[in-house]
């Protein structure tokens, strides 16, 4: 079935009147027999819009209940069991109610269109999902309403419904957009004549963009070369040159004349990877475009002017940018036209800007010559080269007589062929020069002259010293070339290492810098960050690291404001692209520590601002009842008006006294807690034994109830503090006791298991779920909004924050047959003997 067809009325905001024009479009099909349907039209009761639904066939809505309410959505099954030819599909964006078949509208105009039916439907630009963002920053509000882009994009036809701000906010005025009561809030806050003009001009170059993409399509379709300059285009061309950033900026200007222009920038590399460009330069220039919103491109090319143009007619580019020629006024006379002559000569309708700059007419320097093989193998090639022949021809004379002057030559060559082996193609060619002179002066008649007296033997002589050049310069080649590729597999595995450390997390600056410093055997690496002019140390690798970009033998700019300072060897030419890479992930990295320092300390302040409120509700609540309690026994106790017995002033001073402990004992707790926190609560560690601390804690009047004891024989001591932990003890045993049931009390247990002494308090209460077992020990939890049977409040957070303090643990668990265990973990002193596993738990249960 052929998919049906998409229109899209796009509107900057409501009321500029895309679903009037949708209707209007309607009525105009409908006037030439185009079977249309109204599938959904919102008219916001307005009474033109209403006006122009007047004669069209509307589908009936599909009405859905949600929580009590009425719903009305697009019934997508009775449009598609009505087939028309065109369906009205208003607000695409829009979310349907839950239970609907699909999420969103546009999802529902995805299965019209699937069934051959063509949709006309309108949205606003605020709710296109790449420029929702953008939207929120203009207006303060953002939508939660989306289309994704490509919906759009995909569209048959996008029509752009403009209005200017002016005329948007007279219609509002005049109550054509929205009701009376709601005009001055809506001119006051998203119609402001700021806000309406930005979002305009949003939707103008969103419109402009699919426009140009429909352009390029059909360019395309039909192999349009020709530059159309319906939108400027500047292209410019980089050679890696430091030419380069003054390039760009002038293409950049020349874009943004025309307002809507777009800058492209291109590097095209030699296919063989010899190149001249400096991979530094490369790097920065790279940046420099993208923050001037162009675009970075790099291709591969021998014929530089022609792949120049052919991607700029490529991109329909209107104007090149090129840099004036490095050649120096001789060279200029004596080589072939440059890369801007020839671009020129074949640029066509593209114009091309030669701009000059400082380096231009100073001369191309070569890059130095890095030969394959080692300065130690060319001095052996250079005494070869001149020993070898010399030997050579010493041989030979004995039995000259006897060999002709082509087996002189032969032997010669493979001589030359042999120096070049050894120590290039330097060499090489001093062997061949000697070689030639003494095959001239020894062996081609005339002999001890230089007079050669056949055509024949200069010919031979001749052709052995081209040849000679030729395999030298080839097995040079062959030398240098095997070890760039070698040095490319090292450097694609440096490479490939330092950028899979973002994936894995790494993020360790010290380490970073010292890899670096192995790949290139440098004697130190240091990362500098210039503040107020002056030059911070943030890592280092290495001996003795430089400070100062000043004291470093090579400075690698990561950035403007930070760069590796390196000591030790220069850096070479093919150093350059690993060095760059290393400067940008070393800046990476800080800024990565940096963001992660950033989120620790926001989520301890988070963490603060949580126990910070807690407390406040503490003061709040708890503080408040016993506060109260006292506050009413003294007013009582004051009044004068109320005659008191003897027995009800000892209720009363009693309450008051039962109030005031309450109120210290929380007081008390809280100066724990908060000394706990900042690490400040004195701990005085000492072997005792559980016995005894269990003892203390029934004798406390804290433990209201019966306690069933069950502590092992011959405990060995634990090493902790005995007054904290017999307020640990106290605390559990209270808390067990508020959820035991009545007439089973908690059961309290002391055994040893391996080299730790275990606590525990055992109750058969309600217990708790254990995906809330960390949750009861969150501060202050029983003052949020949760039941008082599920959690226990500042008595755990400060129980467990105790027992660690000396060094064990208190972990929940659940008790056998319902309820919830306590189990306190501490080491047994040092030099006790361990105790064994008595299967504590099978004991409790």
């Amino acid at each position: 079935m052929k998919r049906g067809r998409l229109r899209v009325y796009l509107g900057a905001a409501p009321g500029v009147g895309k679903t009037y024009a949708m209707l209007g479009e309607a009525r105009r099909r409908l006037e030439r027999g185009t079977d249309v349907v109204v599938g959904l039209v919102e008219t916001h009761g307005r009474d033109h819009t209403a006006a122009m639904l007047e004669g069209l066939e509307v589908v009936p809505r599909r009405t859905t209940h949600y929580r009590g309410a009425e719903l009305e959505e697009m019934d997508l099954d009775a449009v598609l069991r009505r087939r028309p030819r065109v369906v009205l599909v208003d607000e695409l964006a829009h979310t349907n109610a839950p239970g609907s078949r699909n999420a969103k509208r546009w999802q529902d105009v995805q299965e019209i269109l699937d069934a051959g039916i063509d949709v006309i439907s309108t949205v606003n630009v605020q709710h296109l999902e790449s420029v929702n963002d953008v939207v929120e920053k203009i207006t303060g509000v953002r939508q939660q309403e989306t289309v994704p882009d490509s919906v759009v994009r995909a569209a048959d036809q996008v029509e752009l419904v403009d209005m200017s701000a002016e005329a948007l906010r007279r219609r509002l005025a005049h109550g054509n957009v929205y009701a009376p009561d709601k005009v001055d809030a809506a001119l006051s806050n998203y119609f402001r004549e700021g806000n309406l003009t930005a979002l305009r001009e949003l939707a103008l170059l969103w419109v402009a963009d699919k426009v140009d993409d429909a352009l390029q399509g059909y360019r395309r379709r039909h192999d349009i070369t020709g530059t159309w300059e319906a939108r400027e285009r500047v292209v410019v061309g980089l050679t890696g040159g430091p030419e380069g950033e003054q390039l760009i900026r002038r293409a950049a200007r020349i874009a943004a004349r025309s307002g809507t222009g777009d800058l492209l920038a291109l590097h095209v590399s030699r296919s063989d990877g010899l190149t001249g460009a400096d991979p530094t330069h490369l790097t920065h220039q790279h940046q420099l475009v993208e923050s001037l919103g162009g675009s970075y491109h790099q291709l591969l090319g021998d014929d530089v002017p022609e792949t120049l143009l052919a991607f700029a007619r490529a991109e329909n580019a209107t104007q090149l940018v090129l840099g004036d020629s490095r050649r120096s006024r001789w060279a200029a006379y004596v080589l072939p036209p440059g890369i801007g002559a020839r671009t020129i000569r074949a640029s066509g309708d593209i114009d091309v800007h030669i701009v000059s700059h400082t380096h231009a007419g100073q001369g191309r320097r070569l890059p130095v010559g890095r030969g394959a093989l080692s300065p130690r193998r060319r001095v052996r090639g250079y005494v070869l080269a001149v020993l070898l022949p010399a030997l050579l021809t010493l041989a030979l004379l004995p039995v000259d007589h006897a060999l002709n002057l082509v087996s002189d030559v032969l032997l010669f060559l493979l001589l030359v062929v042999a120096v070049a082996l050894v120590g290039g193609v330097g060499p090489a060619v001093v062997a061949a020069l000697l070689g030639s002179f003494l095959l001239n002066y020894f062996f081609t008649e005339p002999v001890h002259t230089l007079t050669i007296a056949s055509t024949n033997n200069a010919l031979a002589l001749g052709v052995y010293l081209l040849v000679a050049l030729m395999v030298s310069s080839v097995v040079d080649l062959a030398a240098r070339r095997t070890r760039q590729a070698a040095r490319a597999v090292a450097e694609s595995h440096v490479l490939a290492s330092l950028a899979a450390t973002p994936l894995t997390g790494s993020h360790d600056l010290a380490a970073l810098l010292e890899r670096f410093r192995e790949s290139l055997s440098l004697e130190s690496v240091a990362f500098l960050e210039k503040e107020d002019r002056t030059w911070r140390l943030l890592g280092a690798a290495g001996p003795d690291p430089a400070t100062t970009p000043e004291a470093a033998d090579t400075v690698v700019p990561a950035d403007p404001d930070t760069s590796l300072a390196l000591r030790g060897r220069g850096l070479a030419p093919e150093d350059a692209r690993v060095a760059a890479a290393f400067a940008a992930r070393t800046s990476q990295a800080v800024h990565q520590i940096r963001l992660a320092e950033e989120a620790a300390r926001a989520g301890t302040l988070a963490e603060a601002n949580t126990v910070r409120t807690a407390l406040l509700a503490a003061v709040g609540h708890d503080l408040r009842t016993p506060l109260a309690a006292a506050k009413a026994v003294v007013s009582g106790l004051r009044a004068e008006d109320v005659a008191l017995t003897e027995s009800d002033r000892r209720e009363l001073l009693r309450t008051a006294d039962d109030a005031l402990d309450t109120l210290a004992g929380l007081v008390d707790s809280l100066l724990d807690l908060s000394r706990l926190q900042a690490g400040a609560l004195p701990v005085h560690l000492a072997p005792a034994l559980v016995e005894d601390v269990i003892a203390g804690a029934l004798d406390d009047v804290s433990v209201a109830g019966p306690v069933r004891l069950d502590v092992a024989e011959d405990l060995p001591p634990a090493l902790v503090d005995a007054a904290l932990l017999e307020r640990v003890v106290v605390n559990l045993l209270t808390n067990a006791h508020r959820y035991s049931p009545e007439g089973t009390p908690p059961l309290l247990t002391g055994s040893a298991v391996l080299d730790r002494v275990e606590i525990r308090v055992v109750d058969t209460g309600p217990g708790i779920p254990a995906a809330e077992y960390e949750r009861v020990f969150l501060p202050f939890q029983r003052l949020g909004d949760h039941d008082n049977s599920t959690g226990v409040g500042l008595g755990l957070a400060l129980s467990r924050g105790l027992v660690e303090a000396m060094g064990g643990t208190l972990e929940p668990e659940e008790t056998p047959g319902g309820g919830l265990t306590m189990v306190i973990s501490l080491p047994v002193a040092a030099g006790e003997p361990a105790g064994p596993d008595l299967g504590i738990r099978e004991r409790v249960g």
